[in-house]
């Protein structure tokens, strides 16, 4: 499947990350597994271990995000928030932020992340029976904090002043329907 390189919002620079690059590893009926690769982590704040569950506001420290709206013409879509501190959430909206609900998950997603001097990896697994049917168009993005509390936000497009990951323009990315493998 497609690497996507992801651009920073030019408002919100990074302090030392340089690159950002997301992709689909597999999709499977069973599993689909996403890794987000970053270059230049050494500034980059990890949320600390905190256990697998649900929470909100992950966004507001080191996140990854993915957005899928299935391409059968309505406007409605579901993110995907996964944290290194293994916490997550699920969220489907009828429409342009419009209409939230917490979309249910019976079995939790699994997230890693493995940091090394020069490039950190977050690999998440989630379960494809408790996700939109492809084909889809995606949006793979992340809010990375280093230190000093500096957030930049990475998506394959910034169409606005103000970074907005749920901007449908931001979903530049496809999930074609695949065989069961």
């Amino acid at each position: 499947m497609q690497t996507h390189e992801l651009a920073y919002h030019a408002a919100h620079p990074p302090l030392a990350i340089r690159r950002v690059e997301a992709r689909v590893l597999s999709l499977t009926d069973a599993w689909m597994r996403v890794r987000w690769r970053i270059d230049g982590p050494d500034k980059l704040v990890v949320p600390s271990f905190a256990g697998k569950g649900r929470a909100d506001n992950l966004w507001q420290t080191t996140c990854f995000e993915l957005f899928m709206m299935p391409k059968d013409g309505t406007p409605g879509y579901s993110e995907f928030n996964l944290s290194p501190s293994e916490r997550w959430a699920a969220y489907d909206f009828a429409d342009y932020r419009d209409g939230m609900s917490q979309r249910e998950f019976a079995r939790e997603p699994d997230c890693t992340m493995r940091t090394g001097q020069s490039i950190a990896i977050f690999d998440a697994s989630l379960p494809r029976s408790q996700m939109p049917e492809a084909p889809c168009a995606i949006g793979l993005a992340a809010v990375l904090e280093e230190e000093g509390g500096v957030k930049s936000y990475w998506a394959l497009n910034h169409p606005k002043a103000e970074p907005d990951f749920h901007d449908p323009a931001c979903f530049a990315a496809c999930l074609a329907r695949t065989r069961a493998a």
